[in-house]
């Protein structure tokens, strides 16, 4: 490619993005640095001798520099002709992973690589669902406000989720629920956000309250209703009966759906942590899975809160201003668990404290709102979804990573985006990003 071809490959790319994103992945790699260093090594070397985690987060952003740059390069009709290809090869993957899948930390969701690196299908399937998802969304036949369109835009980003389950990433599975934010963008009715929220609101009170007080207040919130709606159920006796199905359906979850869940679905583990975001303790006794890998008589052991109180303490170390940088006593004492991954916003808060917790939040607060700026100023569809699956799965990690790290949210092993170690991660965060910003530099034209 010349010099000239080179410019208009290159031309209307959004350059602040790429700032905010380079800034973001400086910051990931200093503070796994700041977690791994020890005190009379040579840093310069270590940086390159690729053994240490730091060195290689640092070939990994080698690596995605040399992909974003291909994609700022490539056609974006690409992105659009082989969406649908890109999804499938991406759930066979997924389906790979269950033959030759590698079991790492009791999930079953990494295909192995040479050079000891490893391959997560999950991860890059997000960015195959967010465009097989704009690819749909953007047909013309396509009317959004039918069931039947918003069933088959719910099976494309559900499908890996499902995939995700099995291979025991609850996580992951998680993220892809981020796509209802896209497509409430597109006209997704808001009763269905409703529902799903009240659900979610259900399900936290059936943990917090006792089974027959909990029924009680459902039972009189349904009263209260039908007293306030009295004159519209005289006119319409239908009514009635819509309400007394929706008590209905509240109590029978609280009573059979959200036990059997904890108890038979989910692993012991995974319920505990659960049930400790809102302070209650579960017992492990209950769990059918922990029952069935029990092979003596003795009570099953229920895992503590440990990461969340080490994290909560390391974060409260740094204070205000923080300890400095490389002073920190929890992150580099390696008290807490899984430090450089998951809960690398750790290493972040006992060192720079809560002003510097703040100003790295605002960063991706800037970057969140560049990218919702990007989205709307798109004529085709195609983009602006994309955009908007870009942003929400973003938020989704930030909000869930940073919440789990300070106990607000359970455990789930979501990375931070574009700071927690991980070449799949972070590679999976580049390619988003940059196919957004090359879908942008060509927004004049309208994308199928």
């Amino acid at each position: 490619m010349n010099k000239r071809n080179h410019q208009i490959a290159t031309q209307g790319v959004d350059y602040l993005v790429i700032w905010l994103y380079a800034i973001l992945v400086a910051i990931g790699i200093l503070c796994i640095f700041m977690v791994e260093y020890r005190p009379g090594a040579d840093w310069f070397t270590t940086f390159l001798n690729g053994k240490t985690n730091y060195s290689k987060q640092l070939i990994f952003a080698g690596v995605c520099a040399i992909a974003a740059t291909f994609i700022l390069l490539t056609d974006s009709k690409l992105f659009t002709a082989f969406a649908n290809l890109f999804y499938l090869f991406g759930i066979l993957l997924m389906l790979a992973t269950f033959v030759i899948g590698k079991n790492i930390n009791g999930s079953r969701s990494w295909i192995p690589l040479v050079g000891g690196f490893n391959l997560q299908p999950a991860e890059l399937c997000k960015i195959f669902a967010a465009l097989a998802l704009a690819k749909f969304l953007s047909r013309q036949e396509v009317d959004f406000t039918k069931i039947r369109s918003q069933l088959i835009a719910g099976a494309i980003t559900l499908s890996p989720a499902v995939l995700s389950i099995l291979q025991h990433e609850l996580g992951l599975a998680l993220v892809y629920t981020s796509f209802l934010i896209a497509m409430y963008r597109e006209g997704l009715p808001a009763q269905i956000l409703i529902i799903g929220s009240s659900f979610g609101v259900l399900v936290i009170a059936t943990l917090i309250l006792e089974p027959n007080i909990l029924a009680i207040i459902l039972t009189v919130i349904a009263a209260l209703v039908i007293f306030l709606l009295r004159k519209q159920i005289k006119k319409k006796k239908k009514l009635l009966t819509v309400i007394i199905t929706i008590w209905l359906i509240c109590v029978g979850v609280q009573r059979f759906v959200v036990p059997y869940i904890f108890n038979n679905v989910l692993e012991c583990y995974q319920s505990t942590r659960i049930y400790s975001m809102v302070g209650k303790e579960y017992n492990c006794a209950d769990n059918k899975k922990a029952q069935d890998k029990s092979n003596t008589n003795k009570p099953v052991r229920k895992p503590d809160d440990y990461n969340v109180r080490q994290s909560k303490i390391a974060i409260g170390s740094g204070g205000f201003f923080g300890r400095g940088f490389l002073k920190g006593t929890q992150t580099r004492g390696k008290y807490v668990p899984e430090q450089h991954t998951d809960f690398i916003f750790t290493s972040l808060g006992e060192a720079f404290g809560f002003v510097g917790c703040f100003i790295f939040l605002l960063i991706y607060l800037f970057l969140l709102y560049r990218i919702v700026r990007i989205a709307e100023r798109q004529r085709s569809t195609f983009s602006r979804v994309y955009a908007y699956s870009v942003v929400s799965i973003l938020f989704f990690h930030i909000a869930v990573n940073v919440s789990m790290t300070i106990g607000l949210f359970p455990i789930v092993g979501i990375p931070l985006p574009l700071i927690s170690y991980g070449g799949s991660s972070l590679l999976t965060f580049t390619v988003l990003i940059f196919i957004m910003l090359r879908l942008d530099a060509d927004r004049q034209m309208v994308l199928r």
